[in-house]
């Protein structure tokens, strides 16, 4: 399996103290060594980096972690394959343009007998990953219109999530750059980080932070990922059907198909 990394935020800020710990699982700590990627919304823009070797080994990687790029959404991946080869092509997260914006998407499973419905998105890897993404941005393009409320879309990506759950594993983060929506088949969990803000220490790398040096009393920054990246803080466990839609920080709608 691979393991996902996700970030909202109400004032930009840098992913370095997470990606960090998430790379080091890309082949030093954790198995998912055939490739990664990460996402950083700026503006209406994104700024991408994917390799397909190792994240823990990764020159590419080792920049992101020393170059403290801001964003109020970001997302991340690394890879274990199952479906599809290592390559450049297969590293996700994967992009599409929808109504004038980018949007992000990267998925955590496999889904063995998925067929892609007819539409004008078309993969140019082969994982089934991207395969899903294109069908999904197909289906949404088709049944939500173009200045639908978060609230209006997320009934559709929760609908397309749950069956899409229903053909194999499916936990995935989403985002146009406004919010980013998260949803768990299996494994994920989040955490809030808001004034007083505390120490934190990563679980897969010797690196500790003091949050009170690096924000101000009114910053809101949640991490979401597939498994907790620090060892002395309280993380949320997300339970398999759970969904959130995340927007500055905050859960705007949540809920949990069963």
């Amino acid at each position: 399996m691979c393991e996902l990394l996700g970030m909202s935020a109400n004032t930009p800020t840098d992913l370095c103290f997470s990606f960090t710990g998430l790379t080091r699982r890309g082949g030093a700590t954790g198995p998912h060594k055939d490739g990664w990627g990460v996402s950083f919304y700026e503006g209406k823009g994104v700024r991408s980096f994917h390799d397909p070797e190792p994240s823990a080994s990764s020159r590419i990687a080792e920049l992101v972690q020393q170059h403290p790029i801001k964003s109020k959404t970001a997302i991340c991946h690394i890879r274990q394959a199952n479906v599809g080869d290592i390559n450049l092509a297969n590293t996700h997260p994967f992009v599409r343009e929808l109504w004038g914006r980018y949007w992000v998407f990267a998925h955590n499973g496999q889904l063995k007998q998925f067929s892609r419905r007819i539409g004008m998105y078309e993969p140019v890897g082969d994982t089934d990953s991207e395969d899903i993404f294109c069908d999904l941005m197909n289906q949404v393009r088709q049944a939500v219109p173009r200045d639908a409320m978060p609230q209006q879309l997320t009934e559709v990506l929760v609908n397309l999530a749950d069956s899409y759950r229903q053909q194999g594993v499916f936990n995935c983060l989403l985002s146009n750059g406004d919010w980013l929506f998260s949803y768990c088949s299996s494994k994920m969990a989040c955490i809030t980080r808001r004034a007083p803000f505390g120490p934190a220490r990563l679980c897969d790398a010797e690196v500790s932070i003091d949050f009170a040096a690096e924000t101000t009393p009114k910053d809101v920054v949640s991490i979401i990922a597939t498994e907790p990246l620090t060892s002395d803080e309280q993380w949320t466990l997300y339970q398999p059907g759970d969904w959130k839609l995340w927007q500055n920080g905050e859960v705007i709608a949540e809920g949990t198909s069963r």
